[in-house]
């Protein structure tokens, strides 16, 4: 019943909180003589500041419309090469009237991004995206919020994780395919290459995996303490409830996003109080260049979706209690899992020092796992002072990461 309490009273909050939306803007308006009076900015803040923090936030786009490949401007289009139910395989073509800079971007690495599907949307990875796309011909996997997918569709496990990441791979000829899989995917990716492996099918020529939980034994953080503490009984009784009958997902169990979102703001109160204190004290300032970055973040980091329960709970299950992988246990679809059989893919671990999220070593755990490759082909990247999400965005992404990430590609290991 928490899903359906709290989208009454969504429903009820909301005609305050679009009121206070358009009262905000009305009285920081230039144009309106009253915005002059006094009292009035700090009235307008305040609604501003109220109106953000009640206010539903829809899936951001990604926004990319061009890119600087090769010295040249290339124009961006998003096209969905593949639907799912639970996932959309998007591509990001690359367009140039030029034909030498046509020809340059058709030669690019093709690369499949494997978002997380753990509570935010596959635009988080919007500057991965872009970063990539100056050399590399991109395409993302796009969660579906699944509240939006009807409970025809059937349930949506690990299991059908792992096939679906195979799928893709196929579809995009896994032999000349490099995969770059951020944070919870690492593991459910590296399931799906070793069964590649094991069957005998073609592998990608590189394997990328950033800041995931491979062995959550390593260094366990304060999500790993969560998911160890509490029995598994506890998550099916107290985060899966079913989505509400105003979604098209109606009766399916999901672990809702504004659960996930309550955690991640829990984790660091204090940070995203004063962060919305500080943008209340800019808009008083009329700063509004760092207004205007404080909406940029809280759009994203806001807008959340539903994870299928039967996707969450096999992970806390599988990842962070047993961690079957690690210890060579884990079957999927009654098929043992052996990364030790991967041979023909170069394999490049990335973790960040200060990573409170997955913590040191358990992404480079990879490496004992994969022994099947040649260890010259093999290689690992800590990188100083970055936290989780500093490793796949921000300026030490796009400064070193990126660097190391595009040499390994093009070197394969």
């Amino acid at each position: 019943m928490l899903y359906h309490f709290h989208e009454v009273n969504r429903a009820l909050i909301n005609p305050l909180v679009n009121w206070s939306g358009a009262a905000a803007q009305m009285l920081a308006s230039a144009d309106n003589w009253f915005a002059r009076v006094p009292g009035m900015g700090r009235m307008a803040a305040g609604y501003e500041l109220f109106y953000r923090l009640g206010k539903d936030y829809e899936k951001p786009e990604f926004g990319i419309s061009h890119v600087t490949a090769h010295g040249r401007e290339a124009a961006v289009v998003e096209e969905r090469v593949l639907e799912t139910p639970f996932c959309d395989l998007v591509h990001f073509r690359r367009l140039s009237d030029d034909p030498v800079a046509l020809a340059e971007l058709r030669a690019d690495p093709v690369v499949l991004v494997v978002a997380p599907l753990s509570g935010h949307h596959a635009t988080l990875l919007r500057d991965t995206v872009s970063t990539l796309l100056r050399e590399h011909d991109v395409y993302v996997t796009d969660w579906i919020d699944a509240r939006m997918v009807p409970l025809a569709h059937g349930g949506f496990g690990l299991d059908d994780y792992v096939a679906l990441m195979r799928r893709f791979m196929r579809h995009l000829g896994a032999a000349d395919l490099h995969v770059m899989s951020v944070c919870q995917p690492t593991v459910p990716v590296l399931a799906a290459v070793s069964l590649m492996a094991s069957a005998g099918e073609a592998t990608p020529r590189s394997l990328v995996l950033m800041g995931g939980p491979i062995d959550a034994r390593k260094c366990p953080t304060r999500v790993n303490d969560l998911a160890t503490t509490k029995p598994f009984s506890w998550f099916q009784t107290n985060v899966v409830f079913d989505v509400p009958p105003n979604y098209p997902g109606k009766g399916r169990k999901v672990y809702p996003g504004f659960l996930q979102h309550a955690g991640f703001v829990a984790m660091n109160p204090s940070r995203h109080f004063s962060a919305h204190w500080d943008f209340y004290r800019d808009l008083l300032r009329g700063d509004l260049e760092d207004a205007a970055a404080h909406r940029r973040f809280y759009d994203e980091y806001n807008a959340v979706l539903d994870m299928p329960a039967e996707f969450y709970l096999d992970t806390i299950r599988v990842v962070f209690q047993e961690h079957l992988l690690p210890r060579g246990r884990w079957r999927v679809a009654g098929e043992p899992v052996r990364p030790g059989d991967i041979r023909d893919t170069a394999l490049l671990t990335i973790e960040g020092e200060l990573d409170d999220i997955s913590g040191l070593g358990q992404t480079r755990a990879a490496h004992e796992l994969c022994s099947g490759i040649d260890p010259a082909r093999r290689h690992h990247i800590e990188v100083a002072g970055a936290g989780h999400y500093g490793i796949f965005s921000g300026r030490r992404w796009r400064e070193r990461v990126y660097q190391e990430v595009r040499g390994f590609i093009r070197g394969e290991g």
